[in-house]
């Protein structure tokens, strides 16, 4: 099982649209700079993301994208969801014919962890995630303070 770039990148774009997200809209091209990812693939994993009423778009100078809801109500499963990015750990994505087109006897258990993830996804927010980036830039600041606090003594 595995997560594949269309869905890390729709998140890595969505927290970096919420990060950079106020009263300007924020465009792909900024998105596609800082994160080092393709403008045209952006553009194609936006479109969906628009479908599914997550983020709203302006058009023309000064224009680019903006959150369509609250950070808090922006879950990173509604992302991956919204890019048709599937999380499966069946080998049969579901179909229950992986051991010779009948039911594998492990079938349960890869649906109960598939289950688990979308649960733990579902439960991180763009909001919890904006917390986490700045509460890293805070430790990062309070370690560049200490370290030339240190270096005066």
């Amino acid at each position: 099982m595995r997560l594949t770039t269309k869905g890390r990148f729709a998140v890595t774009a969505m927290l970096d649209l919420a990060l950079r997200g106020g009263k300007n809209p924020v465009t792909l091209a900024g998105i596609s700079e800082r994160q080092d990812i393709s403008l045209s693939y952006l553009e194609q994993l936006f479109s969906r993301l628009r479908r599914h009423a997550l983020v709203e778009s302006v058009r023309g100078p000064g224009g680019g994208y903006y959150l369509a809801k609250p950070l808090a109500d922006v879950s990173v499963a509604d992302i991956i969801r919204a890019v048709d990015e599937p999380i499966d750990a069946t080998q049969c994505g579901g179909k229950e014919n992986c051991h010779d087109e009948h039911r594998c006897l492990t079938h349960d258990l890869w649906v109960g962890l598939n289950s688990h993830i979308y649960d733990y996804l579902d439960n991180v927010t763009l909001a919890s995630l904006v917390a986490k980036q700045d509460e890293c830039k805070e430790k990062v600041l309070q370690d560049r303070r200490a370290s030339k606090m240190t270096l005066a003594v």
